[in-house]
């Protein structure tokens, strides 16, 4: 495992390990008692788009483990590949750090970074997958629900790498997922497909919101306006108003835990009253980015 870019890219046993190294630091965390196991190791965090959580959580994690974080912003680097070719930079890169951490709007760019590095290179977010959420949420559930085999989730909303990362996630644990979406913006048959590749009918689309909700365990959501699509902002809203995680919505499922990967729009995707409830583990979800990325780095570049 010299990368991580997808979460289909990796065997269940690897990532069950990724998971209970990440129960097991979290705890080590909590105790004091976190050992600085990239003590003299440098990572680059390379990142095209705006980020909170995903940037303020790996450079945590990477002080936590005695390692050095390097940000460097759009406007140091550009675009990958306009200012100078993407295998160029991840030659240079590698000859300076340890480890690439990249944030990106094309997959493809992921790949030829790490097909060019000589050094591990992590997913931190692109079009197609955001595999450090998805395990990240997956840690979440287990701590709430005691388990992931067999936890039913539906995803309310538009098909986007979030919900394919859960799609995959939920596949290689033995979960099972629902995704409601509108006409258009579905998850696309070929995700599903590779999902349900791995555990036959672990991902099944449908257009109802209420169908998908009906006695799961988890309701997840995400924001309609991914960066990048602000210009069909109108648009997406008109073709999600139905799509609200509410209490409408909930009352189909009481029990379901709340998950929203944020940043959350409040009143749109969902109402703040859905949010600020009990049963929301938002930002608990929010925390394991630390614990899960901590896991990760020194699974890939511990001592």
């Amino acid at each position: 495992m010299k990368d991580f870019l997808c979460i289909n890219d990796c065997s269940v046993d690897e990532l069950n390990e990724l998971l209970a190294l990440s129960a097991e630091l979290k705890q080590q965390a909590k105790a004091g008692t976190l050992e600085r196991t990239l003590e003299g190791k440098a990572m680059a965090i390379v990142f095209e788009k705006a980020s909170l959580r995903t940037r303020v959580s790996f450079e945590v994690a990477i002080a936590d483990l005695g390692g050095l974080a390097i940000y460097l912003k759009p406007e140091d680097i550009g675009i990958l590949g306009e200012r100078e070719p993407i295998k160029d930079i991840a030659r240079v890169l590698s000859r300076y750090v340890h480890g690439i951490i990249a944030r990106t709007f094309a997959h493809g760019s992921l790949i030829e970074l790490a097909k060019f590095s000589s050094v591990p290179v992590i997913n931190a977010l692109s079009d197609f997958t955001h595999p450090c959420e998805a395990m990240s949420d997956m840690l979440t559930i287990k701590e709430h629900l005691s388990r992931l085999e067999g936890v039913r989730l539906s995803f309310i909303g538009d098909g986007n790498n979030v919900a394919r990362s859960l799609a995959f996630a939920s596949a290689k644990f033995g979960m099972k997922m629902t995704i409601a979406s509108p006409a258009g913006y579905e998850l696309d048959d070929k995700s599903i497909k590779m999902a349900n590749s791995t555990s036959e009918q672990s991902v099944t689309q449908m257009r109802k919101p209420g169908e998908a909700v009906k006695g799961v365990d988890v309701i997840y959501t995400d924001t309609w306006i991914s960066m990048g699509q602000e210009a069909e902002q109108q648009k997406r809203i008109e073709a999600f108003k139905d799509y609200q995680v509410n209490s409408d919505l909930v009352k189909l499922a009481p029990a379901a835990k709340i998950m929203h990967c944020l940043p959350a729009h409040r009143g749109y995707e969902i109402t703040d009253e859905i949010a600020e409830s009990p049963n929301s583990i938002i930002f608990d979800q929010s925390e394991n980015r630390l614990h899960f990325q901590r896991a990760l780095l020194q699974k890939l570049l511990g001592k």
